[in-house]
């Protein structure tokens, strides 16, 4: 059985029952009330029947006379008898009833009965005391009042007056009532089921169909993937409420807020924030701390329903490391394919000379060769940077600056005498610079230059970058190392821009030290009139062999 029929049987059940015990209880409170009902009036009209002073006097002369003279003929035609059957009529009562002292009966509905014992007890009346009681007697079961009647100006009882309303009376006024409340309760459990089956419905739509077995499997695959994958996952629904967050994300994202709290609580970034809040199915880059993460927001819908939005979480911290690595060994690379085509072709023009028999002006060239070099050449000044780390980033740094358009030269007070220690960390804050430095002065005038200058105190390396581009604009001076800000257009490639500076300074930070913007440029008196930005890095230097090469 599916869980809405379940859920509309059982709500029915449910109501019919409240409402069956509901209409018993009304059916025996309304009996007993109406029992007090008729017995009240039954005493009413008993104690207005005593109360006559014909009917008091009638009785107290019988309560003085024989058994004898107490005949069914004279009781018939005596006052008692006269206003007793007056006050049966007008009050619609099964028998009105006055006896002596002796329990005779003076008055009665079957004259035939007059002069006879009452059937019922009369001993608590003509104790002088009222009584309401249910009883059975010679016209059927009644609801009855018995009252004593007094003695003409005087407390003493000689009779009393006995009223009874049938139960029929009583059955009939409550079956009339229980008609009414069985159309109520009918009306009721009607509304039940209807709210039963409205019930049914919404839960069928909240739970998307799904059966009780199928959400509970759901729930421990969701439980199983959620916190067996390498991805985080956070999720929230339409309200942007969080309903999903794994160990991973907790990891990865550092966050505190717990599952149930709104989206800005949890404890994300601006960064992340923004991305997730965008939805638009990107992968974009984040920083989290000491991590680089990729983030990826999607918006989910099931059958044209919004449910909510899930944010995939990778971590691409090692693979960031890697791809410096990788980066800083392709600079190298195309530096060494840069010396081995020069020297190729200078071996070419040697063998030439010498094939010819002209070993004079070969001599002279290999002299010439001994005070230059392919470093030399391509990037004036490198003798004053003497870690072949460095030397070989800014020969690479040279080569595609040449291609781009740009000119890129060492500054006046370039002096590096140490090796590195951190060689990836320096290269990804020079490199991030120089990129930006490069980018930005080919798209501004001719001619195009950027200046690098590295001094060296102590361990601590000190990198100067300006460029000839157009500047920073005013607006972004301050959120120019905001992740996710860059001056320039989106590319629309994965990741996004706005993320190396960010990198850069978290680098540097790490380090003890600090990238600025010394001016956001803009000055055309000036021949370099773009920005100027400052890096300082601690440690990252030492004297001797460099160590990096047995690093792993």
């Amino acid at each position: 059985m599916r869980l809405r029929t379940q859920i509309v049987l059982l709500q029915v059940v449910v109501v019919a029952l409240t409402l069956g015990i509901a209409f018993g209880v009304f059916a025996y409170v309304s009996n007993q009330r109406l029992s007090g009902e008729y017995g009240q009036r039954a005493l009413a009209i008993a104690r207005t029947v005593a109360s006559d002073p014909a009917v008091r006097a009638e009785v107290y002369r019988y309560s003085l006379a024989t058994l004898s003279t107490r005949d069914a003929p004279e009781l018939a035609a005596g006052q008692a008898q006269l206003i007793a059957d007056d006050a049966r009529k007008r009050t619609g009562a099964l028998f009105v009833v006055v006896t002596d002292d002796a329990g005779i009966r003076l008055a009665h509905p079957d004259p035939a009965r007059l002069g006879e014992k009452v059937s019922t007890d009369p001993s608590v009346a003509l104790g002088g005391n009222e009584v309401v009681i249910r009883e059975h007697g010679t016209l059927g079961e009644s609801v009855r009042a018995k009252v004593p009647v007094l003695q003409p100006n005087s407390t003493l009882v000689v009779g009393e007056v006995s009223v009874g309303i049938s139960t029929e009376a009583v059955q009939d006024q409550l079956l009339n009532d229980l008609r009414r409340a069985g159309l109520l309760v009918g009306v009721a459990l009607l509304a039940g089921v209807l709210g039963s089956v409205l019930l049914a419905r919404r839960w069928h739509g909240l739970t998307l169909g799904l059966e009780p077995q199928e959400l509970a499997e759901l729930v421990r695959e969701q439980d199983a993937v959620l916190h067996g994958i390498s991805e985080g996952v956070v999720a929230v629904d339409t309200a942007w409420r969080v309903t999903v967050v794994n160990d991973e994300a907790r990891r990865l994202l550092g966050i505190t807020g717990e599952t149930g709290c709104a989206i800005e609580e949890l404890g994300l970034t601006p960064r992340v924030l923004e991305i997730f809040r965008a939805t638009d199915e990107q992968p974009e880059q984040a920083m989290v701390g000491d991590r680089i993460v990729v983030v990826t927001a999607r918006a989910v819908r099931r059958d044209d329903r919004a449910l909510g939005a899930v944010l995939s979480v990778r971590d691409r911290t090692d693979i960031e490391s890697l791809t410096r690595q990788l980066d800083a060994v392709r600079s190298m690379s195309t530096v060494l394919r840069a010396q081995r085509h020069e020297f190729a072709n200078r071996l070419h023009l040697l063998s030439g000379l010498l094939h010819t028999d002209r070993p004079t002006e070969a001599a002279q060239y290999i002299d010439e060769l001994l005070g230059s070099g392919p470093l030399g050449a391509a990037l004036p000044g490198m003798d004053a940077v003497h870690d072949p780390y460095l030397q070989a980033f800014l020969g690479a740094k040279a080569a595609h600056a040449r291609e781009s358009g740009v000119t890129l030269r060492l500054g006046p007070n370039t002096w590096v005498d140490g090796n590195l220690t951190l060689p990836v960390d320096v290269t990804t804050v020079l490199g991030n610079l120089l990129d930006n430095a490069i980018e930005a002065a080919r798209a501004g005038e001719s001619p195009a230059k950027v200046e690098v200058e590295l001094v060296q105190e102590d361990s601590t390396l000190h990198i100067t970058v300006v460029d000839s581009g157009d500047g920073i604009p005013a607006e972004l001076t301050e959120a120019v190392f905001t992740e996710g800000v860059s001056t320039r257009p989106d590319t629309g490639l994965p990741g996004g821009r706005g993320v190396g500076l960010a990198l850069a300074r978290q680098i540097a930070r790490a380090l003890g030290g600090e990238v600025r913007l010394a001016d956001a440029g803009g000055a055309t008196e000036t021949p370099l009139s773009g920005a100027e930005f400052i890096a300082r890095m601690p440690g990252v230097l030492v004297k001797g062999e460099p160590p990096w090469p047995n690093q792993t």
